[in-house]
């Protein structure tokens, strides 16, 4: 019996291997043969990722992975780290878990233990990867610990680099307080993540992660801010493009620094005010809010590999 069981073993993972070969170019077609929940029903991202990553798929990049799933079994998750090592067949492949997952490395795949929200455990393994191409943030469900991570981790990313957020619905299911929610979730990662997502009913919560990424918008447009004294934030000058999708955010770093046509250090250019026929913006009776409406970044020193 135990002969029958290992050969359709064998023989289901030779099929598995044969097939995604054939389907190494396209994640839409991989992502199903990893059993991964990146083409489940309520994240279909793999359409997404395929969009985004084609073309750096032959590139030699460092690819992190926060969360790789399996919750407390040791031996269990890694499904999306070896798709990934499939899909970019030239890149090392990084991922972090609460749970020592070293029973799952192989080559081109390492994993660190620790915890997403500790800046000390980031910087860390940032000193071993050097600095990142992409970031797939796929770990806690819980807001706070969502958007500490990437104020943290995004300067991490190289010139040019990605990061994808996955599971912002999480930004729409409050908390879970009380004896009996905290009873029920004692002792299992996956219940006590969700019932303390942290996320808010209300569309407008400045604590939710989806709000967070909203604000991210308006500093793509900060060199037009009309709103002198502005300081722009680490975000505004390094995010160059962000895309929404269901569930998913994909923002892009570089460098944000082309200027206005109108607007210079965030005041109207001479030339504007003569055209309006005055000589300062007071003249125009306008009131000017001086506080930041973007995000701040929290930096940690890369080493250079």
């Amino acid at each position: 019996m135990n002969w029958i069981h290992s050969s359709k073993r064998f023989f289901n993972n030779f099929q598995r291997e044969i097939l995604a070969f054939i389907h190494r170019k396209n994640l839409g077609k991989l992502s199903p043969l990893y059993d991964d929940s990146k083409w489940e029903p309520g994240h279909w991202y793999a359409e997404h990722y395929q969009r985004h990553f084609a073309p750096l798929r032959l590139k030699k990049l460092k690819i992190l992975e926060i969360g790789v799933g399996g919750y407390d079994d040791p031996k269990a998750g890694g499904r999306s780290l070896r798709m990934w090592k499939k899909y970019f067949r030239n890149s090392l492949i990084y991922g972090i878990d609460l749970v020592k997952k070293k029973a799952l490395e192989e080559n081109r795949i390492k994993i660190f233990q620790g915890s997403q929200t500790d800046e000390s455990f980031l910087r860390d393994v940032l000193a071993e990867t050097g600095g990142l191409d992409i970031i797939i943030e796929d770990g806690s469900s819980s807001n706070e610990a969502h958007i500490k991570t990437f104020k943290t981790l995004f300067p991490a990313l190289n010139e040019g680099g990605i990061y994808a957020a996955e599971n912002i619905h999480h930004s729409y299911w409050p908390s879970l307080s009380g004896e009996r929610w905290s009873s029920l979730a004692k002792g299992s990662i996956f219940l006590e993540n969700w019932i303390g997502c942290g996320g808010s009913l209300d569309l407008n919560d400045p604590k939710t992660l989806m709000n967070m990424y909203k604000r991210l918008v308006d500093g793509l447009n900060y060199q037009d801010f009309l709103r002198p004294g502005y300081s722009p934030s680490y975000f505004d000058k390094h995010i160059v493009s962000i895309h929404f999708y269901p569930n998913l955010v994909i923002l892009y770093k570089g460098n944000n620094d082309k200027p206005s046509n109108f607007i210079e250090n965030n005041a109207l250019r001479p030339f504007v005010l003569e055209k309006l026929g005055v000589e300062s913006l007071e003249e125009l009776g306008l009131e000017f809010s001086l506080d930041n409406s973007t995000p701040e970044c929290t930096h940690l020193e890369l080493s250079k590999r």
